[in-house]
């Protein structure tokens, strides 16, 4: 299979891009035999996505609280749906192709780790010395890499999916510390994925995300800030009567800016919050009956309405009425609006991730982690799947084995590694596998 970028088998015709897209950006980075055009690519690009194993595996990962805590709590797979469907809305008001941003969405945590924002800081604690872990960077390998879909003689290529769709899921458009900042954790690929990296990235704009990928991540925040508001509501996690106490609303706007706003004056963020309490969808109090529920599903639908139009409004007002795609224009966000959703995140992290009640959580969760990725790398293949087994069989050194551990434990469900470690830890392993430990995740796929 060549590695050509080309996605057209010698003399085959290629219906018209549609517009604001070009031939390039068509492309995938490997060819493959003319299909049927009753679709588009992009089109088949979202299908892909949607029909893969990784995005099954997020339904039982953790979003905010953990995945299965509760019936109602949101799951990656829920949020990524819910991500999807508002970015879709966005992508269609401003031009650009809804299905790329839907395939964008549906993908941008496909990388996330078991526990979340944990899993991957505990990852990338274990990965430092060979090129760290991020889950964005993990996303595109496993659209570029590890989901089974296109194989080669010499390697998987993932999804193959089209450069614009892979251009739209990476989120931070550089590698490992060159971004603007480079302390920052965030980056959008390892070094062995710069190749596919580099290629999805032809024609781009150098440190700047392509208008799907500002669509995408606007959409992340807006479902983030608004539904994880609603489970810790929900959840009684969050009773936003609280806030009304001025001790217990400067502590929480204080995590607001220690967490998303460390440049925003308390003064700023408690404007923001004002703002958002005086509309009349407003809800200060949940009770949990029939019309209270009903209350707060509104209340959730308003402010997704609310910053989208923002957002719209602006971006329409500096970048004109035309269809925007690609590197044709920027979203634009007023800074009213991001200080109101950075609020509301921040106010989901000061009374769910940031409580004193989840420490121990994190620390067990921790544990498992460690443990998981000592056990893998000092036993081979023992404990990993097929695929796994084959890409540590494959792979060139010391340091691609490290990195294929750390793909296999990235691949677990919360679920799949506590239950996997009940049994590598809590039992005689002496004869166990991962071909007879009936686990899911440890079966033919990842």
């Amino acid at each position: 299979m060549s590695t050509t970028g080309s996605s057209i088998a010698a003399g085959t015709a290629l219906a018209p891009p549609p517009a604001g897209y070009t031939a390039p950006d068509l492309e995938r980075w490997v060819q493959e035999p003319p299909k049927s055009q009753t679709r588009t690519p992009f089109q088949r690009d979202r299908a892909r996505v949607l029909h893969s194993s990784a995005l099954r595996r997020l339904g039982a990962k953790t979003q905010v609280l953990g995945a299965g805590a509760d019936d109602f709590v949101r799951t990656r797979l829920t949020h990524s749906l819910e991500v999807a469907q508002v970015g879709r809305d966005i992508g269609t008001e401003l031009g650009c192709d809804p299905d790329i941003v839907d395939a964008a969405c549906l993908s941008h945590d496909l990388g996330h780790p078991p526990f979340g924002h944990n899993g991957e800081k505990v990852l990338d604690r274990i990965a430092e010395d060979f090129g760290g872990f991020e889950g964005n960077a993990q996303t595109l390998r496993l659209l570029t890499r590890l989901e089974p879909k296109i194989v080669g003689d010499d390697r998987p290529y993932g999804l193959n999916l089209t450069r614009a769709c892979v251009d739209a899921a990476i989120k931070y458009p550089w590698a490992r510390g060159e971004g603007p900042d480079p302390d920052s954790p965030k980056f959008g690929a390892y070094a062995d994925d710069l190749e596919v990296y580099r290629w999805a990235r032809e024609g781009s704009v150098p440190g700047r995300k392509c208008f799907e990928a500002q669509v995408m991540d606007l959409a992340d925040d807006i479902a983030y800030s608004v539904h994880d508001i609603e489970d810790a509501v929900t959840g009684r996690a969050l009773d936003l009567r609280r806030l009304q106490d001025p001790m217990e609303r400067s502590a929480a706007l204080f995590v607001v800016q220690d967490w998303y706003m460390p440049h925003e004056s308390l003064d700023a963020l408690d404007e923001a919050l004002t703002r958002l309490e005086a509309e009349p969808y407003w809800m200060s109090g949940f009770s949990g009956t029939f019309r209270a529920a009903a209350g707060l599903k509104d209340m959730t639908s308003q402010l997704i309405g609310r910053f989208t139009r923002s957002a719209v409004r602006a971006t329409r007002e500096a970048q004109g009425e035309g269809p925007l795609s690609r590197y044709a224009g920027d979203v634009v966000v007023p800074e009213s609006t991001h200080l109101e959703i950075a609020v509301l995140k921040g106010l989901a992290a000061a009374y769910v991730m940031s409580s004193a009640t989840q420490q121990p959580v994190y620390e067990a969760q921790e544990e498992v982690i460690r443990d998981l990725y000592s056990r893998l790398w000092n036993t081979g293949t023992q404990y990993l799947s097929p695929l796994f087994a084959e890409l540590w069989r494959a792979a060139a050194d010391d340091t691609a084995r490290r990195r294929v551990v750390i793909d296999q434990i990235a691949s677990y469900t919360d679920v799949t590694a506590r239950r996997l470690h009940e049994v590598l830890f809590d039992r005689d392993i002496t004869h166990i596998t991962a071909a007879d430990t009936p686990l899911p995740g440890l079966g033919s796929e990842l």
